[in-house]
């Protein structure tokens, strides 16, 4: 047993998040992505949604301050500046958690494809609600455990 580590996150997980250094990236999709076609490292987290699987997440790992843009949503198709109600949904839990500093970036759909062919790894979730996925940069951690935030 463990204390203070998210129940949602399987010893899977936190063995793969734990692998990953800096500047590596993962992937936590909606229901919908096609995961297994464009990564080989998959973890499923069926019966939640993103904002949960994103808090969890979260609650263990740094992300990158050395990035413009260490979070990258996936964009709606013809409306790239919208923000949809669940990714609003998530952004707010990203500023709860790991504080309001974060820049979340955006890349086209299918341009996102393209950089979820190259993560580390892959988290699906039970999420419904379109366009519903993130990237995540991992980052720095200083010796006395906290999360390095490089001056901008």
């Amino acid at each position: 047993m463990l204390i203070n580590i998210d129940q949602n996150l399987s010893p899977d997980i936190l063995k793969t998040l734990r692998e990953m250094g800096h500047g590596d990236r993962v992937l936590i999709s909606d229901i919908n992505f096609p995961a297994h076609s464009n990564n080989n490292r998959i973890h499923r987290l069926d019966g939640l949604d993103m904002p949960t699987v994103m808090r969890s997440v979260l609650s263990v790992f740094p992300l990158d301050s050395f990035v413009p843009a260490p979070i990258h949503r996936m964009e709606v198709d013809n409306a790239p500046d919208e923000i949809n109600d669940v990714n609003k949904e998530v952004i707010d839990v990203i500023k709860e958690v790991s504080g309001d500093h974060w820049t979340v970036g955006s890349i086209e759909r299918q341009q996102f494809y393209q950089e979820t062919k190259k993560v580390y790894a892959v988290i699906t979730t039970s999420e419904r609600r379109p366009y519903c996925n993130f990237i995540l940069t991992k980052g720095v951690l200083k010796p006395d455990g906290s999360v390095w935030l490089q001056e901008k």
